[in-house]
């Protein structure tokens, strides 16, 4: 939060909220702080940075500033929506290729990568997505420990994450945040930090106890 980065910083808030909820915090208290949260909105208003307050802004309405801060998702939305059902083509988009999308190899990927592989495209990697965080709940829900049963949901629900910040601020749900699509965006960092998640979590599964039939 001091860089200030306050993206990353409720990311990392969100790991550790994870590894809570999985050991059994109750949903009364869940309720009770996402209240609490919700009532603390108006007055954390004023001590975020102008950055921070011209992305909420540009979330509600980017068309406000169509050349400036809104740039980044009205051109994004436009790619998107220009891939239609089947695509352009591989490397035959042109919102990134002309570089109206900025970040195009990072945290606006997905703009891209629904321009060229449309609407079919956009469901495979949606239910690839799907299968990892899938397999991922089931290798926490038969760990042999609670270590490592926390550790894998909170790997797992960490992917999730990611997959969901990165589409929903390219497709205008959330503010924009910098965060990299899992195992698309370019990165050599990240990769390593979600191949390393991978392979804690097939680590678990070996050391799991075997299902019962």
């Amino acid at each position: 939060m001091k860089q200030p980065d306050l993206g990353t910083a409720l990311l990392v808030l969100a790991a550790g909220g994870y590894v809570i909820i999985l050991d059994g915090l109750s949903w009364k208290a869940m309720a009770g702080m996402a209240a609490t949260v919700a009532l603390s909105l108006p007055l954390a208003w004023p001590l975020l940075h102008d950055y921070q307050r011209n992305r909420v802004m540009t979330l509600i309405d980017p068309s406000a500033d169509p050349l400036g801060k809104g740039f980044q998702v009205l051109q994004a939305g436009i790619a998107i929506g220009s891939g239609g059902v089947a695509g352009k083509g591989w490397m035959e988009g042109t919102q990134g290729r002309l570089g109206f999308l900025p970040e195009r190899s990072t945290d606006f990927i997905f703009s891209v990568y629904a321009e060229e592989f449309g609407l079919a495209g956009n469901l495979a990697l949606l239910v690839m997505y799907f299968l990892l965080v899938l397999r991922g709940l089931q290798i926490t829900a038969n760990a042999s420990t609670a270590f490592s049963r926390l550790l894998a949901g909170a790997i797992t629900m960490i992917f999730f994450t990611y997959a969901f910040v990165n589409i929903g601020m390219v497709s205008g749900i959330v503010p924009v945040v910098g965060v990299p699509l899992p195992f698309i965006s370019y990165g050599g960092t990240a990769l390593m930090t979600l191949g390393l998640g991978c392979g804690i979590l097939m680590s678990i599964q070996r050391q799991s106890r075997p299902t019962q039939r």
